[in-house]
């Protein structure tokens, strides 16, 4: 249910920011593994 939510709103901003298709396809695919590696380093700090 969570990742329902999760993708329904990343859907959104990404309409709402009218990006262009291969724009868009990027911030699917590119963002969330930048966004969960600096998550990782943020919580993992040595």
């Amino acid at each position: 249910m969570e990742s329902t939510i999760w993708i329904t709103g990343w859907l959104f901003a990404i309409g709402y920011l009218r990006l262009p298709f291969w724009k868009g396809v990027a911030a699917l695919i590119l963002w969330p593994y930048y966004l969960g590696g600096a998550a990782y380093r943020h919580w993992h700090k040595s």
